[in-house]
């Protein structure tokens, strides 16, 4: 009884395979008839852009068409792979493990057919060597292992990353001579070789060195540029004026005590550097707390213009 499951498992697998198989050269045929009068039309605008002396709108419609190329080239490679896999059917119903020269074309139709949803009819053949030769197998062709076979310029072709600078140049200038422009490519050339890079290493080195002047403010320590310092306080003193209005005294209490501990721990040579310091900072506090209190009296001018102001509505 197994036996006669065997033949009749192996006849369905046989006559399912080649009706996919089939439906799927067919198709893809007719998407590369159909790609082929895309890129045509595609390259027409972009020459028309080029003349047009548009080369970065040009420079991003040629992403397009390099992909729309790749597409119709692994689908050649595809179309070539079923009909050699459609001519040994009989081979792989005969045979529990897959062949040795049907690994690269039934690895790459596995491979491809997530990726080319346009071919549904792939992912049917896929499930059906799923079912042939195991999950296991569908697995190692999925996910590239060294062993799966797949073929190269599948891989290639079907990669999801953008082409290189060198790939969108030479299609322009395919296009170009294709349709018979005096193109400059000197400004496209000199776009494609620039490196971005050098952005982000600017910020990096930016950020890098902001870090070490808001170290000292957050420490508390004066020894920092009077104008940063002065800029940094005054703004810290004004966002926080609304919930405190006393901000200014802990100033004071905080470097008295901050001088009072570190002063038995110097010798006398630091000392005199302190006190000189301190005659500095004297003439900075005086200033901060003549900003802090005009910037109290502004605030209190403002909250009396609105009750004034509301008093006036109301009276309305």
């Amino acid at each position: 009884m197994s036996l006669l499951n065997q033949l009749f498992n192996r006849g369905v697998f046989g006559t399912k395979c080649k009706t996919c198989l089939n439906l799927a050269i067919s198709r893809m045929k007719l998407l590369q008839n159909k790609r082929d009068v895309q890129l045509k039309h595609m390259r027409k605008e972009i020459a028309q852009f080029l003349q047009a002396g548009q080369e970065a709108i040009a420079r991003i419609r040629v992403e397009h068409v390099i992909r729309e190329q790749d597409i119709w080239a692994a689908y050649e490679i595809l179309e070539l792979f079923c009909e050699f896999v459609l001519a040994r059917v009989p081979i792989i119903e005969s045979q529990r493990e897959c062949p040795p020269e049907l690994r690269e074309a039934i690895s790459s139709i596995i491979f491809a057919s997530p990726r080319c949803s346009e071919v549904p009819d792939l992912l049917q053949i896929k499930n059906l060597f799923t079912a042939k030769y195991g999950k296991e197998f569908v697995s190692a062709a999925s996910e590239l292992r060294p062993d799966s076979g797949v073929n190269r310029t599948i891989i290639e072709k079907l990669s999801v990353s953008a082409p290189s600078g060198e790939a969108r140049l030479r299609v322009l200038k395919e296009i170009a001579q294709e349709y018979n422009l005096n193109w400059d490519s000197s400004n496209t050339e000199a776009e494609f070789s620039k490196t971005h890079e050098d952005l982000l290493g600017g910020s990096k080195h930016v950020s890098g060195g902001a870090a070490p002047s808001q170290a000292p403010a957050k420490q508390g320590s004066f020894s920092s540029s009077p104008s940063n310092g002065a800029h940094s306080i005054v703004a810290a003193d004004i966002k926080q004026e609304p919930k405190y209005l006393h901000a200014p005294r802990p100033l004071r209490e905080t470097h008295t005590s901050y001088t009072n501990e570190i002063q038995p721990s110097i010798n006398d040579d630091k000392a005199a550097a302190v006190s000189d310091t301190k005659r500095e900072t004297r003439p900075k506090s005086s200033e901060i707390l003549e900003r802090a209190r005009a910037a109290i009296a502004s605030a209190e001018r403002a909250s009396a213009a609105a009750r004034s102001a509301a008093e006036l509505v109301k009276s309305l």
